[in-house]
């Protein structure tokens, strides 16, 4: 069995229509939406629009399988952190790259990029039907916070979970 080469690290600008695609076709493979869903569209964009939001993303032997979305205090795409807080987003791998702790290096990153600038926690909203994820989460220290869940749209409910870092 040949190793295979995992890179974590931060996106180039060039890679930035590849990442939003990335995020959305995870999304449709776990059949969260489906193409036509206009939410689709804006992971797809996401990358592009976002300002003071940083992509980091996983290589595996060169190619982009997948992808987080961190949100230091002045990101665009903050939406539950408090101003102590740190945030990420749209934490995606491809379902062939699952299975080799790619997400967990990609929340690990987000937690050191916390510590070196001085936050005091890190959140996440997470939807009820992504377990793998809250498994993730609460293995590496997250406690779900009932009194922070919230609502985007009327259909979408959002658990918040929250890492202290102090």
């Amino acid at each position: 069995m040949r190793s295979m080469i995992l890179t974590i690290r931060d996106a180039r600008p060039d890679e930035l229509v590849e990442v939003g695609r990335v995020v959305s076709e995870a999304y449709v493979a776990d059949g969260a939406l489906s193409y036509d869903d206009p939410y689709y569209r804006t992971l797809e964009r996401a990358p592009l629009e976002a300002f003071g939001s940083q992509f980091i993303i996983a290589e595996l032997d060169g190619r982009l399988v997948g992808s987080v979305t961190w949100c230091p205090p002045g990101s665009s795409q903050r939406e539950i952190a408090l101003p102590d807080e740190g945030e990420f987003r749209q934490l995606a791998v491809l379902p062939d790259s699952r299975g080799f702790g790619i997400a967990r290096q990609l929340v690990e990153a987000c937690l050191g990029r916390a510590k070196d600038i001085g936050l005091s926690a890190v959140v996440i909203s997470s939807a009820p039907w992504m377990t793998t994820a809250h498994a993730l989460y609460e293995d590496l220290g997250f406690v779900a916070l009932p009194e922070r869940d919230w609502s985007p749209r009327p259909e979408v409910e959002l658990t918040t979970f929250r890492h202290d870092l102090s």
